[in-house]
């Protein structure tokens, strides 16, 4: 009898390269499970808390931290060691009083970014869809695979737009516009992890939208508006690496 659904595993050589793992020492690495994100955007969390985080030397060892319900995402434990943990999660472990958040960093790669314990209280993500469902209820389709429904207000939001959910309850509590003047990370790439203010949107042959970013150097960066993540108004609503 033939196997049923994807492999558990994939071959090391073929894993994401911002995964800090040694791809010639062993042959084979777990794979994310389907999910919250995208395989090739996403880490295991076995390979957060071994490979990542360093609180654990083997696979074995991970796993046991992970089966003990010590590793939150987004307010819930998780204790699947496939469960895919990506772009804007928010990571704690109450035991080591450690808490951080998924942010990109230059060169395709992420980091686990150290917060306050103020900030792991909500998650900001980006809405990728808008469509409208049975009775007139608008669902926002978001980047991390949830859905939210909204009865009333659901015209106020765009794709692209930024809300702000308290976690793990789900609930709406802010919104930033995606517009010029907004602050913003750049999430994919040659230019992902700069920061900076949104200052133009346009357009390239094709219909593909594009953005452009000024930096704290008075940099002009232009990318795909689908690359950049407004993070606030008038100052960032989350902590960001360099103190920005």
């Amino acid at each position: 009898m033939g196997k049923k659904g994807p492999s558990k595993h994939m071959k090391r050589e073929m894993s994401p390269k911002f995964w800090p793992i040694h791809r010639k020492e062993e042959v084979w690495a777990v794979r994310s499970k389907p999910g919250a994100h995208r395989a090739r955007v996403s880490t295991p969390l076995l390979v957060v808390i071994r490979d990542f985080l360093g609180l654990a030397e083997t696979a074995k060892e991970a796993k046991m931290i992970i089966k003990r319900g010590q590793v939150f995402v987004d307010g819930k434990p998780r204790n699947d060691d496939r469960f895919p943990i990506g772009l804007m999660d928010v990571l704690t472990l109450p035991e080591a009083d450690e808490r951080y958040r998924v942010l990109p960093k230059h060169g395709g790669r992420f980091i686990l970014h150290p917060i306050s314990g103020e900030e792991t209280g909500f998650k900001l993500c980006r809405i990728i869809d808008k469509t409208t469902v049975r009775n007139g209820v608008i669902q926002l389709n978001l980047h991390d695979g949830r859905n939210v429904l909204l009865t009333e207000g659901g015209e106020t939001y765009d794709v692209n737009d930024i809300v702000k959910l308290s976690v793990p309850e789900q609930e709406i509590t802010d919104h930033i516009a995606f517009k010029p003047g907004v602050r913003a990370i750049i999430t994919g790439g040659r230019s992902q992890g700069q920061y900076g203010i949104l200052i133009g949107l346009g357009s390239e042959p094709g219909g593909k939208r594009t953005a452009t970013i000024r930096t704290p150097e008075n940099e002009d960066v232009r990318t795909l508006a689908s690359y950049v993540f407004a993070v606030g108004t008038e100052t960032p609503v989350i902590s960001l690496p360099g103190g920005n």
